[in-house]
């Protein structure tokens, strides 16, 4: 891991694992929070092991969180990508890092690289420059100062190792800037500052240290302590991801993590050379969110959002923009985890018995502001408002326990593998109080509440392994086994919350609210309504507005508009789940040369549905829309896109949801089939080669239960972003008529390679990645009068116009996306001090791979401008010294 040009963080080493899916598209930046399914799972799946227990984030279905594990100092990294056995939750990748311990000589390492500016090349072409781009999107400087000592405090019975950290980033955002505007009660509109461009910047600091002691020939105790601050010092957007959204930066809070603390307590002892007891305890407590920007002088203004519908020259012309004001939280989250094993090694047999265990908390208030009020506007002129409950709280705890069996026996030429796990889950919640405040002026009061009581399961799994020939160079494998999604206050943990069941039709990552169609009609940019009267209004008669019904009839009320089947949170065999079954055939080649063919199928189970109980299937009338003719389009556009819904008006807003299984109202699937091809060569002359290309293909389908659900997708965003949906996930709604997708056989490439150079002590390495451009979608904003010509009728609720994905998922993808990286280090020796002085090359060849593109469809304009691209070619210069 040393060897290779990349960021010395878990996130950027994922990024190089065959068969992985990353939201982190750019290795040259500063860690961020990093999902990493495999072979088609689901976003929260991957799990990160530190000396054997989870650092987990509770809001995301206990993934890894923006902890930084220090992989450089790492004494051990090991990463399973299938056929885990009884020890593993879910079927997802595993990264498992065991920090250094000291030993009884003194030792230490002081690691720092840097780059800037001045040693970044540019790659914003004339592609860009046509495709939309107005300036190119340079990397201001990344930094890395790392120091680490260890050694003994008595030798041969304690030991311990120090390590300290600080790095950060900062790059400029695509076509955002500052606006000239912010802060100014009197202006609305965003007025961008071409000199000064919006940038993302992160910082990380962070002190750990470990202890351990050997109590006793059979008894070793360590103690783990690591204390980190993300964004302490940050003045950009700092937003968790790589791709920021297109926000201004007066309408960004704070996405910092501090504090962040990692605290863990192991032991081991070895009773005799073939029974091992093992036992650890640790745990996470971290804060997140958007935390407030002080002072801000925003808090008294609206939010604002452009829709961009028909373009937006009068108002930036950035689609989806968010400007003049913040919306933040103030969130905490904890995850506790335990864990004791006895394991049972002969010469053929490893036999293993074990118990986990995991409590979880999520405390949540989300604000913002003063005012309770967001506007959407059109070309700078009002057509929605959101009403917002804040400060919103909303609180979730959960605990799990697992015991498991897994055993693997050899005889011969055959190894064979088995496991039994059992899985107990719950959540509740605590006592909440919701207002009073402007939109809910009685206090909701909920007292402690049961949510998940209890999903049990039992899950099995075996294994194969079988010599061919009996000469140890040909091998076939086999696994199948049933896995869980991950536990978190997610999904139907968190989503039974009596405050994640209010009528709000905004959330859970941002103020509960509901929308409602606006006319200022007298243009006061003030809504002439009675916002507490949820009803459609015209007032223009006394020289008010029009204001359409709101999203949801009750908000406001103390009514819970959600309510959970009793089934669903409780029983055997309930909780979401997916089989994996993997076949694969190891050649050796050469002596420690080896190549490997897998195919591995996945199918998922566990899907939930939000059925209005006052809405029918016939009271959805069913439309069809033509694409607008645009040469970007497939086939020019000019195609019909049907299967479309509109509720009857007079139910709009009528809601009261019945969460139930998915199962009940017709077939549900979502499978994914795909090869991996992996070369590895290791050689005694110094050289190691690792890469290979992973295929593969997801479906889902859920027309039939489409057929009786027209309003599948009308479910709260509180269900859809809550458990981070998978790469599975089927966009379908009334509006997103792609009931069947079929993403289509996608191929990614992945190799890596380094070579020590005799005599001469220089070391070269080299990493290339390719993999599919990002999934495109056509948002179009269709005028609400061309829906009412072809529905006889408006719309209902009024809207100035109804958005509509244009092009189904799959049909169409961004640029491949390639980088290539190298690296070439001298290794000097000093003394007992050796010292790596390297220069890394990133991107050499200047690719200006496109990675996120704006998907606001209008017919003509802006859409598939870039909004980020791949950093350009740079040089980074590193050192490293260990003594």
């Amino acid at each position: 891991l040393k060897a290779i040009p990349t960021v010395r963080s878990y996130n950027a080493t994922v990024s190089v694992v065959p068969g992985v899916t990353t939201n982190l598209n750019d290795v040259v930046t500063a860690t961020a929070t990093t999902q990493f399914p495999i072979h088609g799972g689901r976003n929260n799946e991957g799990r990160l092991m530190i000396d054997g227990l989870n650092i987990g984030n509770p809001p995301g279905g206990n993934q890894p969180t923006s902890y930084i594990a220090d992989v450089g100092n790492a004494q051990e990294v090991t990463f399973t990508t299938a056929g885990g056995l009884g020890e593993s939750e879910t079927a997802g990748l595993v990264m498992s890092v065991v920090p250094k311990t000291g030993g009884n000589r003194k030792s230490g390492a002081l690691f720092m690289s840097f780059t800037g500016k001045k040693l970044s090349g540019d790659n914003f072409n004339d592609a860009l420059r046509a495709a939309g781009l107005t300036a190119p999107t340079p990397l201001s400087n990344v930094y890395d100062l790392n120091g680490s000592f260890g050694g003994p405090i008595k030798r041969d019975k304690v030991w311990y190792f120090l390590n300290a950290r600080t790095q950060g980033s900062t790059k400029i955002i695509a076509n955002v800037y500052y606006n000239q505007n912010a802060g100014d009660q009197t202006k609305w509109l965003y007025s961008p500052d071409l000199s000064r461009p919006a940038y993302n910047d992160r910082t990380s600091e962070n002190a750990s240290g470990r202890i351990t002691w050997q109590i006793s020939t059979r008894n070793k105790v360590g103690v783990f302590w690591d204390e980190q601050a993300n964004c302490r010092t940050c003045t950009g957007l700092t937003t968790g991801i790589t791709d920021p959204p297109r926000v201004a930066p007066e309408a960004r809070g704070v996405s910092q993590t501090k504090p962040l603390r990692v605290t863990q307590v192991t032991w081991s002892s070895p009773l005799t050379n073939k029974l091992l007891l093992d036992a650890g305890w640790g745990g996470i407590y971290y804060a997140w969110g958007n935390f407030e920007r002080t002072p801000n002088p925003t808090h008294d203004l609206i939010n604002v959002v452009e829709q961009c519908a028909t373009g937006c020259p009068a108002n930036g012309g950035i689609p989806g923009l968010v400007y003049r004001s913040q919306d933040w939280g103030q969130n905490y989250a904890g995850s506790y985890s335990w864990r004791a094993s006895a394991s049972y090694v002969t010469g053929r047999q490893s036999l293993k018995v074990g118990y986990q265990g995991t409590y979880l908390s999520d405390i949540r208030t989300w604000y913002t502001n003063s005012q309770d009020l967001a506007y959407q506007f059109d070309n700078g002129v009002p057509n929605r408002l959101t009403e917002s409950i804040s400060p919103w709280v909303n609180n979730g705890l959960g605990a799990w326990h697992a015991v498991f069996v897994q055993d693997q026996y050899t005889s011969g030429r055959v190894t064979l593998q088995g496991a039994l796990r059992f899985d107990h889950s719950a959540s509740w919640y605590p006592q909440q109080q919701e207002g009073p405040s402007r939109f809910l002026p009685t206090a909701l009061v909920i007292p402690e509440t049961p949510g998940v009581d209890a999903y049990k399961d039992i899950t099995p799994r075996i294994g194969l392994a079988y010599d061919v020939f009996g000469n140890g160079r040909t091998a076939f494998k086999f696994n199948a086994g049933k896995y869980l999604e991950g536990m978190g206050i997610s999904n139907n943990w968190a989503n039974a919350n009596p405050t994640l069941r209010m009528p709000c039709t905004v959330g859970p990552f941002a103020p509960c609210g509901v929308t409602r169609a606006w006319t200022d009609s007298n243009n006061n940019l003030k809504p002439d309504c009675d916002l507490l009267d949820g009803a459609a209004q015209d007032l223009r008669s006394r020289g008010g507005d029009v204001c359409g019904p709101i999203s949801n009839a009750a908000f406001g009320t103390t009514t819970l508009t959600n309510t959970f089947d009793p089934a669903l949170l409780t029983g055997w065999g309930v909780r979401a789940s997916d089989w994996t079954l993997g076949a694969a055939v190891q050649q050796q080649i050469l002596p420690r040369a080896s190549i490997e063919v897998a195919y591995t199928r996945r199918w998922f189970n566990g899907f939930t549905v939000y059925d209005n109980q006052l809405a029918a299937a016939s009271d959805f009338a069913e439309y069809s829309i033509t694409a607008p003719s645009d040469p970007r389009l497939p086939s020019g556009g000019g195609y019909p896109v049907s299967g479309l819904y509109d509720i009857a008006p007079s139910l709009f807003g009528r809601v009261s949801n019945l969460v139930t299984a998915a199962k009940k109202y017709g077939k549900w699937s979502d499978n994914f089939n795909g090869v991996d091809v992996t070369l590895n060569v290791r050689t005694g002359a110094g050289w190691t080669f690792q890469g290979g290309t992973s295929t593969g293909q997801t479906a889902a389908d859920n027309c039939e239960a489409r057929n009786n659900l027209p309003e599948l997708g009308l479910s709260p965003a509180i269900n859809l972003a809550q458990g981070l949906p998978g790469l599975t996930t089927s966009p379908v709604s009334p509006t997103n008529p792609y009931c069947h997708v079929d993403y289509g056989w996608l191929t990614q490439l992945r190799a890596l390679s380094s070579y020590i150079i005799p005599k001469i002590d220089v070391q070269l390495s080299g990493v290339l990645q390719s993999k599919p451009g990002a999934l495109l979608a056509a948002n179009y904003a269709v005028p609400s009068q061309v829906i009412t010509q072809i529905l006889g009728r408006a719309p209902a609720g009024n809207p100035a116009n109804v958005t509509i994905n244009i092009l189904a998922p799959g049909q169409k993808y961004g640029d491949r996306i390639n980088q290539l990286d190298f690296r070439a280090a001298k290794l000097l020796h000093f003394g007992r001090t050796r010292t790596m002085v390297g220069i890394d090359l990133y991107n050499a060849l200047n690719s200006s791979a496109v990675l996120t593109y704006n998907n606001t469809f209008v017919p003509g304009g802006t859409w598939l401008q870039p909004q980020t691209v791949l950093t350009a070619r740079l040089i980074k210069f590193s050192a490293e010294i260990t003594f």
